[in-house]
């Protein structure tokens, strides 16, 4: 997105924006964000929307812990993996309370989303993050491209790698990330949490049916996308991984 002339608007500013744009419910990543009927905000993972036996928080901070494991007990690493868990509900009072438990949950994603959306948001190439790495992870700039079609396409894809929409290009010729990523993918519109896998044994994953992230129904809630402007430092392990031979 092109830049926009003038000053910029503080973060704080562009965030409170996009809230006062948004009419709840609302989702962003695997959260859906409801107004409750007193005052204030519910949120609580999408497909626990109908459910109504769940354990309630009230603390802003308790979304640290919420977004910590998954149903299994597993450590989540990457936040915006889609293996957040379920059976929670957090009632929140403010909209400031909001902001920071959206970024609990989400770290960053909320910031990037007002930059994007304000045109100041700069997107960074693969071989541009690998060529800057230093010490142990300085031999994953030696990744091929198919090598790196490969990886990008399992690590990043949306039914178990990761929700963000991909910005980021290869390299600076803008060749795209991954070619077995369906083009969605890469489209801010498209609901990455609405992916299904495919076929087991493929990299790509079908997010055709997936709602667009302004629907043409006000009876469907609007997604906020989870942008990924430059590749995470997982992924770039991960390409260490790949040239050292030690992914399995």
């Amino acid at each position: 997105m092109a830049g926009k002339l003038g000053r910029a608007l503080p973060m704080r500013d562009s965030i409170e924006e996009i809230f006062n744009g948004l009419a709840a419910p609302f989702s962003f990543g695997q959260i859906l964000v409801k107004k409750r009927e007193s005052a204030g905000f519910a949120l609580l993972h999408r497909d626990d929307a109908s459910r109504d036996q769940l354990q309630t928080y009230r603390d802003a901070e308790d979304a640290i812990e919420i977004a910590k494991y998954d149903d299994a007990g597993n450590y989540r690493p990457l936040k915006t993996a889609p293996n957040l868990r379920h059976s929670w509900r957090l009632e929140l009072a403010t909209v400031e309370e909001l902001r920071r438990a959206l970024d609990y949950f989400y770290p960053s994603r909320l910031a990037l989303f007002a930059a994007w959306k304000s045109g100041y948001l700069k997107t960074t190439a693969l071989r541009e993050t690998l060529d800057r790495q230093s010490g142990m992870y300085r031999a994953a700039a030696k990744i091929s491209d198919p090598q790196i079609n490969d990886l990008v396409a399992d690590f990043c894809r949306s039914d178990s790698g990761c929700l963000r929409t991909i910005l980021w290009k290869r390299d600076r010729n803008g060749v795209i990330a991954s070619t077995k990523l369906p083009k969605e993918k890469f489209d801010p519109a498209w609901d990455q949490a609405a992916a299904r896998p495919t076929q087991v044994g493929t990299s790509r994953c079908d997010v055709r049916t997936a709602q667009r992230a302004v629907p043409t129904s006000h009876s469907l809630p609007a997604t906020v996308p989870l942008l990924c402007q430059e590749a995470c430092n997982l992924l770039v392990a991960e390409c260490r991984k790949v040239v050292k031979g030690e992914k399995d």
